[in-house]
Formats: C-alpha cells, sequence, structure tokens
C-alpha cells in the first residue's frame, strides 16, 4: 500500500484524529544509513510523528522535530514538509554500535535521558517568511511531572499540553519494516463544528481515547491503517478526508554546498585542501557526498559557480 495519512473528524465532537503509515519512506531512510535496532525504532517513531503533526501545518514550509539526548543516543531529527516530504537522521555512541546489541534494548529515558538533560525541539518553518518574520520554535525537557518521559508518544503528548494547549494522544510503533502511528486531539471550544440537534456528546474524547488505548504497537505494525481504524472506531459517526501521500526527499544539493562553502570564506576552505587535498561534505540525512577539489574551489570563489558531480553514496554509520 502507498504510504500515506488519512486524516479523520468525529461528527459529534470537536475531537480530530490522523492514522499515518510509513513503508516506502521508512525504507528510503533505513538503505541510506544503518542503524542499531533502538536508534531505528526510537527514529521511526519520529518519523510517524513528525508525518502526523506536519499534517496540521497551516502555512506552506516545513516541521523539523529535534530530540537532543544525553544519553548514548545524542541526537535524533526529522523533517516534514507541508506536501509530507519527510527525511530523518541520528547520532549516537559507540555504546549503541551495530554489532553485538542487547536482545533487550535499554529504556528509552536511559537512551535519550540519562542524566535529566534531554529536550526535544520542535520548530515551525514557514517557507515564504514575511520581512522580520522568525521560525517559530518550541522546547521542552524529556521530563514531565513524574519524572522522566518513558518514550516519544509521551514526550509529543508533554509538549503538545504544555506548548500548544491541546489535548493530545499518541500511539506510534517502528520496526525494519515500517512506521507507524495514530494521532487523537481535542480541539478547543467547538473546534469549528456545529453537531445537528441531538448529536453532540461530551464523552467522545474519553470513549475515543479508551479505544486508542487497546492498540498495541505489534497490532500497529501488523494490520494496515483501514483495518485498525474499522476495529477501534466502527461505532463512531466519523467524516474522512482524503489520504495524503509521504515520500523521502532530502533536499541537499551540490548547489547548497557550494553555497554553504562559499559563507565559510576562502581562508577556511583552501585551509582543508592544503590538509586533505580536497573537501568533502557529507550529508547526514541521504549519506550523499559532495567533493570539491581545488579547481572546484578555485571556481567557486572565482565565479560562484558549482561543478557538477557526486560522489556516489556509501553505507556507513557513525
Amino acid at each position: 500500500m502507498e504510504d500515506q495519512l488519512q486524516k479523520f473528524m468525529f461528527s459529534t465532537a470537536p475531537v480530530r484524529g490522523e492514522i499515518v503509515s510509513l513503508r516506502n519512506t521508512w525504507r528510503d531512510v533505513l538503505t541510506r544509513r544503518r542503524y542499531p535496532a533502538p536508534v531505528r525504532d526510537i527514529l521511526g517513531e519520529m518519523m510517524a510523528a513528525c508525518a502526523l503533526l506536519s499534517a496540521n501545518l497551516k502555512f506552506d514550509g516545513t516541521l523539523i522535530m529535534q530530540i537532543f539526548g544525553d544519553g548514548p543516543i545524542k541526537m535524533l531529527v526529522v523533517q516534514c514538509s507541508s506536501a509530507l516530504a519527510m527525511r530523518a537522521t541520528a547520532k549516537f555512541s559507540d555504546d549503541l554500535a551495530i554489532e553485538g546489541i542487547a536482545a533487550e534494548p535499554p529504556p528509552f529515558a536511559e537512551l535519550l535521558n540519562a542524566s535529566g538533560h534531554g529536550r526535544c525541539v520542535i520548530t515551525l518553518d514557514p517557507r515564504e517568511k514575511r520581512p522580520g518574520q522568525q521560525a517559530y520554535q518550541g522546547i521542552v525537557p524529556l521530563n514531565g511531572s513524574d519524572g522522566p518521559l518513558q518514550s516519544i508518544a509521551q514526550v509529543l503528548e508533554h509538549y503538545m499540553h504544555h506548548s500548544e494547549q491541546l489535548d493530545t494522544r499518541l500511539w506510534l510503533a517502528s520496526n525494519d519494516e515500517r512506521a507507524v502511528g495514530m494521532l487523537l486531539q481535542k480541539l478547543p471550544g467547538d473546534g469549528g463544528i456545529v453537531p445537528h440537534a441531538g448529536e453532540h456528546d461530551a464523552d467522545t474524547w474519553e470513549r475515543v481515547c479508551v479505544l486508542g488505548g487497546t492498540l498495541s504497537q505489534d497490532e500497529l505494525l501488523k494490520e494496515e491503517p483501514q483495518t485498525l481504524f474499522k476495529r477501534l472506531f466502527w461505532q463512531e459517526n466519523v467524516q474522512h478526508f482524503a489520504p495524503v501521500a509521504a515520500h523521502f526527499e532530502c533536499s541537499c544539493s551540490r548547489e547548497k554546498v557550494g553555497s554553504m562553502l562559499k559563507m565559510l570564506g576562502r581562508g577556511e576552505v583552501e585551509s582543508v585542501l592544503d590538509e586533505q587535498g580536497h573537501v568533502e561534505i557529507h550529508c547526514e540525512y541521504c549519506n550523499q557526498r559532495y567533493e570539491f577539489d581545488p579547481v572546484d574551489v578555485a571556481q567557486l570563489f572565482a565565479a560562484g559557480g558549482v561543478s557538477t558531480g557526486v560522489t556516489p553514496a556509501t553505507t556507513q554509520r557513525h
């Protein structure tokens, strides 16, 4: 089945939902980099969550979700555009080397919040900004009122409650084949929904959250979204919206890398040339390498041009 996100709205109350399933998009990330299973599964859950949150962007732009950890996982980054073009990357310590991973992965808090200083950053970046407009950024710690948060779902529920003042529930799962998730959100006021007489149901939010709570990660990964939806909400009055396709897309290019090198300055770039004989830039998202030899660098600073040619990507880990 095509990777897609399906929105829906409960007709009897201001409650909306989304289900996303990423198969090819997630595999495109994994074919470019090898991740230890604990890193892979958390990054996949972030992919699904980022798609769910991006689906409600009110502008043409990008949502960037970052988690900065103080455990073996140092950083996780997922970017998703309003058109559901996605990319992701992670950095981690040698303690999580691919060889010899324990059968039972360490707990989430131990991987990302070992000393209690981990944090989640969400940036909303419009493509076209008004003069003086900056990207919006929200930051929350990986700790709740009861101590360290225990999953990506908990982190983002905490973020939505404190930064957006929206009651939100998330169910996420990931393995080496799929990254999937479901979101339920209680909208403020009437959410713009005016139920027909006799249809308003004040218990909808609590009821659908209880139904969502019956989902296991194994079920999320095994079943297709339509099957899950029918099993959970077959008795609810729900309005469906047209599904939106998701895909992998990296925005790096040789031209952009050349522009970055020019920003560093000729002296800095030439010092790398003197030391290494060439300048090599590696895209953390798609694993593509861009190589600039002395002639390329001379052309770059002389005429602002960037020569063609890209070094083929190779698989490597941090």
